[in-house]
């Protein structure tokens, strides 16, 4: 191999569509090991806050302790400053009782039903002692009227919940309520190429058959020229519907499709923990961190010193 020769490439990324909730965006010039660590990364690895810990005073609801508490842990609650947070395993200031504020955020919650109308007891009725993580907010901006929490439990009349919950940091990987991702996928880039000459030996019969094959609008006719033009490339879902019915009519090499290899569409949906937006930039520096734990492995002591958590992380610990 020759000793000047270099691998290393430059990923260019373009955004489509970003929203707090969702966000699209191109992934250009790279790998798909790339793609998919970043993918993975950010379902399982970008750390959130989650309720990790219930203590219940009262419950006479129809739900028993452990079904509350397992939908108290589900309710996605803002995680700006997780990033910056100790995990309760590592964190010195409570010797990992989780009871301070490096490491954990707590909660209260009461609620009793007092008229013959069901109670619904929601999100909204948790009360935080750190107001950067609360529950989020899923009240829509069209309707401010409109309170829309997450509901926990229903009361009837003389029916009562109160509890003390613990939030604390965590991962994906530990448990699914601590990731931030609702759905992360991304596809490759189609490159779709007509056969022209081909495609005119077909009546405009068989040039409406051959487009509605298509199971997606990928291909229409123009009205015009009535010839066959590429409407939307990325709706095609590699199904091959399109290369079948070409065959089926005897007219094989109709088209050529062909996956891009360095080129990606990325959707990233979160839960609302994290920005959309945010949760790509966490997952990209959390994806730096791994790579200068692998440059530290040599000397374990060293990355563990540098990175704590993310060492043993590294080597599976």
């Amino acid at each position: 191999m020759d000793g000047g020769a270099t691998y290393q490439r430059f990923p260019k990324v373009k955004i489509r569509e970003m929203k707090d909730d969702i966000m699209k965006f191109e992934l250009r010039e790279t790998d798909a090991s790339v793609a998919n660590a970043l993918r993975r990364v950010m379902i399982s690895e970008v750390p959130t806050v989650a309720i990790d810990l219930v203590e219940i005073e009262v419950n006479s609801s129809v739900l028993n302790d452990e079904f509350i508490a397992h939908r108290l842990g589900l309710i996605p609650l803002t995680s700006d400053r997780a990033m910056s947070m100790r995990f309760s395993r590592d964190c010195d200031a409570c010797d990992g009782d989780g009871q301070c504020e490096f490491c954990s955020v707590e909660f209260h919650l009461r609620a009793k039903c007092l008229s013959d109308q069901t109670l619904d007891v929601t999100s909204k009725d948790l009360y935080s002692s750190d107001h950067t993580v609360v529950p989020v907010d899923f009240t829509d901006p069209n309707d401010p009227n409109e309170q829309r929490g997450i509901i926990i439990v229903k009361l009837r009349r003389g029916q009562e919940l109160r509890l003390r919950a613990i939030a604390r940091k965590g991962i994906g990987k530990d448990h699914a309520k601590w990731s931030p991702a609702a759905t992360v996928t991304f596809m490759y880039e189609p490159m779709i190429r007509i056969n022209e000459d081909l495609m005119e030996t077909l009546s405009l019969e068989e040039k409406k058959t051959w487009v509605e094959s298509s199971p997606t609008k990928v291909f229409d006719i123009d009205p015009t020229s009535q010839q066959v033009v590429v409407v939307d490339p990325e709706a095609y879902t590699y199904d091959d519907e399109v290369i079948k019915k070409a065959d089926a009519m005897g007219k094989s090499g109709l088209v050529e499709i062909e996956a891009k290899e360095d080129s990606f569409i990325f959707t990233v949906e979160s839960t609302g923990a994290v920005k959309s937006c945010q949760l790509v930039l966490n997952a990209i520096e959390i994806l730096k961190q791994k790579l200068d734990a692998v440059r530290l492995s040599d000397d374990t002591v060293e990355a563990d010193d540098q990175f704590g958590e993310l060492g043993a992380h590294m080597r599976g610990g």
